[in-house]
């Protein structure tokens, strides 16, 4: 406590008035109370600290403190008045990375509205499952195990054996067969043609078994609900109708469907630079903006807007606000608006290369104050603490 009395007795130290200003607030407590600290945007080093973040005090400063001509601060509105009030002949940018910040949040906005393209369709089941194309473009079964090849082989035998112009009667007696087993490979123009009444019947069950395998899929395995529930729909079906087809998913479950990426996940993927991309999030980007063409013109309209930052093209940012506007997407339509309401710090920021990282980094130092200070610290010896620095 002695030292503080010491500190606190000592003069403020003596600065010139800065031709460049950075204006930000830091919190005194957290989602209570709130100062401004300014910064002189050439040394980085701090001016003063106000006790609020108002405009008043700020626009006050400005008065007695003549010859700014550039005021680097957020979007604030208050910041925005008070600079206007105290300097009017002053130069005001908004900072690019408040302005990058504020894109990534409406970009998050964007990408949550069309949560459901994220997720990638389930595959569609073929129609005819197992099954190929003969020479007459019907399906039939593939072989499947000995006995398959069996037929095949005896379907070949018994026509070579008609190609060479005996009977079937002949056949049969050579063979050692049944007639009819003769004539039902006799008459079958295709070996698969022999399988088909081995196909299983169709069952009362066949309208709801893809109803059966989006709940087994979801999880849903008790043969029990399940049952209940195509009852409670007056379906015709049986326990062991559904208990026998439950048991033939279990027996080749499906493949689960990898788990669509997340919103933020997506919002970062749109909003880092592509060279950051690993090749699967390349990938899995490119995949997510097929499928949804809204949040492909996001894209584009994020593109445009780095390269505006990035290669300082303030003036073109009102045709860029005209083309989001047009687009109509949530959350960057609205943002793309609301710049309008500060369009000349905007534009200043997106031409000039004057920022606030001079002014985020004395705040930096100043939490590290804070916590040297055990957070007893009352507005004014914070104040002197952060100036003697």
């Amino acid at each position: 406590m002695t030292l503080l009395r010491r500190a606190m007795a000592l003069p403020d130290p003596q600065s010139g008035t800065s031709r460049v200003l950075g204006v930000d607030d830091f919190a005194i407590r957290r989602g209570q109370t709130y100062s401004t600290v300014l910064t002189c945007g050439e040394t980085h080093h701090v001016v003063d600290v106000l006790p609020t973040r108002d405009a008043g005090p700020l626009a006050a400063w400005l008065t007695t403190h003549p010859g700014v001509e550039i005021i680097c601060r957020d979007r604030a509105g208050a910041y925005a008045d008070g600079a206007r009030l105290g300097a009017p002949d002053a130069v005001q940018v908004a900072d690019r990375f408040h302005l990058w910040q504020g894109l990534g949040r409406a970009v998050e906005t964007c990408v949550a509205a069309h949560r459901e393209c994220l997720r990638a369709p389930a595959p569609p089941r073929p129609p005819n499952a197992g099954t190929t194309l003969d020479d007459s473009g019907l399906a039939s079964p593939e072989p499947a195990g000995r006995r398959a090849q069996r037929k095949k082989a005896a379907h070949a035998l018994v026509h070579e054996l008609l190609a060479q112009g005996h009977s079937r009667r002949a056949i049969a007696r050579h063979l050692g067969w049944g007639l009819n087993t003769v004539l039902r490979y006799a008459r079958a123009t295709h070996w698969q043609d022999t399988l088909r009444e081995n196909r299983p019947r169709p069952s009362r069950l066949d309208p709801y078994k893809p109803y059966l395998e989006r709940r087994f899929a979801a999880g849903c395995t008790s043969v029990t609900r399940l049952h209940r529930e195509l009852l409670a729909e007056d379906a015709p079906v049986t326990y062991q109708m559904v208990r026998a087809y439950i048991a033939t998913l279990r027996a080749t479950p499906p493949q689960a469907p990898p788990p669509p990426p997340r919103v933020r996940q997506v919002t970062s993927w749109l909003t880092r630079h592509p060279a950051t991309l690993s090749e699967k999030e390349r990938t899995a980007l490119k995949n997510v903006l097929a499928r949804c063409p809204e949040l492909d013109t996001a894209a584009e309209h994020v593109r445009d807007f780095r390269e505006i930052l990035t290669n300082r093209l303030g003036p073109t940012l009102p045709a860029w606000i005209d083309a989001v506007d047009a687009s109509q997407l949530p959350g960057l339509t609205n943002f793309a608006l609301h710049l309008l309401r500060d369009l000349d710090a905007v534009t200043a920021g997106l031409t000039l290369h004057w920022s606030s990282g001079g002014t985020e980094g004395a705040v930096n130092r100043i939490k590290k104050i804070k916590r040297q200070l055990y957070g007893r610290a009352g507005f004014e010896l914070l104040r002197k603490m952060i100036l003697l620095q």
